[in-house]
C-alpha cells in the first residue's frame, strides 16, 4: 500500500503517510504544562505506528490558547514538559511536530479580554474582542517567533501553524472578520501580511532543514467569507515561506456544512494541483483504504487522521497485519501481528 512507503518532508524521512492531526485534549492545567496524560496519549500513537504526529493546538500567549486547560508554550517553564513527550515519541520511530496558536476571539477561559483585527464578537455569546493595535499585532509577531524557538528547544520535529478553525490569523485572512483599514486589511495580500509577517519571524530562528506546515481553513461556508479561489490566493502569496499545506476548511463563524467521509479532500487535491505545494488532507477520513485512495490519486501526500486515532490507537499496525505488509511492529507486541 502507497500509504505505508516513506515520505520524505525537509530533514524528515517519514516512515509512512499516516498523520495524527492536532486535536485539542483540554487536559492541562492552568498553566499550559504537559503532564502524564499527554506523554501517554502521544507515546500510544507512536508505539501504534503513525508516522507524524501533530501536538495539538498550543498557545503562543496565555489568553492565546482556545482555553485554559490548552498546552502552552508561551515560557521557558514549559519545554521540559514538551521534550520529554518528544524523546519518547522520537524512541518509537515516529516523528512528532507541535501546533502554534493565537485564538485570538475564540480564546474561551478566564482572562476578560480577547483580542482580534476587528471589533467583531464570533458569535452572540461571545465576548466582544479589543481590536488589535500596530503595536500588539508586533507584539504577538514576536511571541510567534519565541513559540518557534522553544519548539526547537524541545526538540520537534517540525511546526505547524495554524491559521485555520477561525482563530486569530484565520480571523485576519477572512473578510468577514477583517474590516481593517491599514495594511492588515482589505485586500487578500494586505489580509495574507499578519500570517506572513509571522513566517518571516519564525523563519529567522527555525532550523532552515525542519519542516513548517500551515492549517488553513479554505473555505467559510458563508456569503462574504473565504472561498477556495482566495485560499489558493493566500497560498501562493506565502508558500516560499512553508513546506506543506494541512488542508481544512470551516470555523470562524457558525456556518451549516454537509459534511461527509472525505468532504476536506478537494480541497486539499486543488491546492497541491493549482499551488504546486505538498498538502495534508483530513476530514472525516475514517480508515486505511480511504487513505490510500487519495494517496495513490495524488490528491494529498499525506492523510491525517483524527477520531479514528482515538479509537483505535493500533490503526496502522492492525492495517499492516491485515494487509500482510512488511513493516517493523514494536518487538513488544510482535507476537499480536506476527
Amino acid at each position: 500500500m502507497n500509504i505505508f512507503s516513506n515520505y520524505d518532508l525537509k530533514n524528515l524521512t517519514l516512515k509512512n503517510k499516516i498523520v495524527m492531526p492536532p486535536m485539542c485534549m483540554y487536559s492541562a492545567e492552568a498553566d499550559g504544562k504537559a503532564n502524564d496524560f499527554h506523554y501517554t496519549h502521544y507515546m500510544t500513537r507512536a508505539i501504534g505506528g503513525v508516522g507524524l504526529i501533530i501536538v495539538e493546538a498550543t498557545g503562543i500567549t496565555e489568553n492565546g490558547r482556545i482555553s485554559d486547560n490548552d498546552l502552552g508554550i508561551w515560557d521557558d517553564s514549559h519545554i521540559d514538559g514538551l521534550k520529554t513527550i518528544v524523546e519518547g515519541v522520537k524512541k518509537y520511530g515516529s516523528k512528532i511536530a507541535i501546533q502554534l496558536n493565537h485564538a485570538g476571539r475564540k480564546y474561551a477561559g478566564n482572562f476578560s479580554e480577547t483580542v482580534a483585527p476587528s471589533k467583531i464578537a464570533f458569535d452572540k455569546d461571545s465576548i466582544l474582542p479589543r481590536a488589535l493595535t500596530k503595536n500588539d499585532i508586533k507584539e504577538i509577531i514576536t511571541k510567534f517567533r519565541e513559540a518557534a524557538q522553544r519548539a526547537d528547544k524541545a526538540g520537534f520535529d517540525a511546526i505547524e501553524i495554524h491559521g485555520a478553525h477561525g482563530y486569530l490569523i484565520h480571523q485576519f485572512l477572512s473578510p468577514l472578520s477583517n474590516l481593517r483599514a491599514d495594511e492588515y486589511g482589505g485586500s487578500v495580500k494586505n489580509r495574507t501580511k499578519f500570517l506572513k509577517e509571522i513566517l518571516l519571524a519564525i523563519k529567522e530562528v527555525w532550523p532552515e532543514n525542519k519542516a513548517i506546515s500551515l492549517r488553513v481553513s479554505s473555505d467559510d461556508y458563508t456569503e462574504g467569507g473565504i472561498t477556495l479561489d482566495d485560499m489558493l490566493e493566500v497560498i501562493n502569496e506565502v508558500k516560499d515561506y512553508i513546506d506543506i499545506v494541512h488542508v481544512s476548511t470551516g470555523g470562524l463563524v457558525p456556518a451549516k456544512i454537509a459534511v461527509y467521509p472525505g468532504y476536506q479532500v478537494n480541497y486539499s487535491n486543488a491546492i497541491r494541483s493549482k499551488c504546486n505545494i505538498p498538502t495534508i488532507a483530513v476530514g472525516l477520513i475514517t480508515n486505511l483504504n480511504m487513505g490510500e485512495e487519495i494517496i495513490s490519486n495524488g490528491r494529498a501526500d499525506l492523510v491525517a487522521i483524527g477520531r479514528e486515532l482515538l479509537r483505535n490507537p493500533y490503526l496502522a499496525l492492525n492495517k499492516a497485519s491485515e494487509e500482510h505488509l512488511d513493516i517493523d511492529y514494536p518487538k513488544q507486541y510482535l507476537r499480536a501481528f506476527k
